[in-house]
């Protein structure tokens, strides 16, 4: 049985089996709501490129720098 920490608040989540825990990898309910609302309301993000990077690096149709 490995210990980790629960994504939101760090608390230790026995992980002897995924399905054992309803709200594996969160350690509570709570947790997993939080985590819930912060993808609803877009608090995860993946940072993009501007346009003007990509332009300065080659030319975007054909991918020749």
């Amino acid at each position: 049985m490995n210990n980790v920490p629960c994504p939101i608040c760090g608390q230790e989540v026995r992980s002897r089996h995924a399905g054992d825990a309803l709200c594996f990898p969160f350690c509570s309910e709570c947790c997993r709501l939080i985590d819930l609302g912060r993808w609803l309301g877009e608090g995860y993000r993946v940072p993009a490129e501007s346009e003007d990077s990509v332009e300065e690096d080659g030319d975007t149709e054909t991918g020749i720098p």
